[in-house]
């Protein structure tokens, strides 16, 4: 099993970043996933979260309006649209698949960095 995101990076102030989670070695489209993220010094926190079958997300009010979760499950990838960055979204980006099969079956990626600094 594989989740290996990729796309972080440096941006300034009011930028944008495309952040991609491609998955191997699972059914991905059996799999709810989300995006979570954790900086410095503060514990992990979800960010998004989207539903297997792509019908349902949520976000953190912190993001609303700003971050986009989708997946393609063709490409057993999923990703997260970053708008209008702050510096406090400066965090390591980690994505997660979960699914329930009378515990939960979770798997975590290894994270992208996002700094976001003028």
């Amino acid at each position: 099993v594989q989740l290996v995101e990729s796309g972080g990076g440096l941006v300034q102030p009011g930028g944008s970043l495309r952040l991609s989670c491609a998955a191997s070695g699972f059914t991905f489209s059996s799999f709810h996933m989300s995006w979570h993220r954790q900086a410095p010094g503060k514990e992990r926190e979800l960010v998004a979260g989207i539903s297997k079958a792509g019908d349902y997300t949520n976000y953190a009010d912190s993001v609303k309006g700003r971050f986009t979760i989708s997946r393609d499950d063709a490409k057993n990838t999923v990703y997260l649209q970053l708008n209008s960055l702050k510096p406090e979204d400066t965090a390591v980006y980690i994505c997660k698949a979960r699914r329930w099969v009378g515990q939960f079956e979770d798997y975590w990626g290894q994270g992208t960095q996002v700094t976001v600094s003028s």
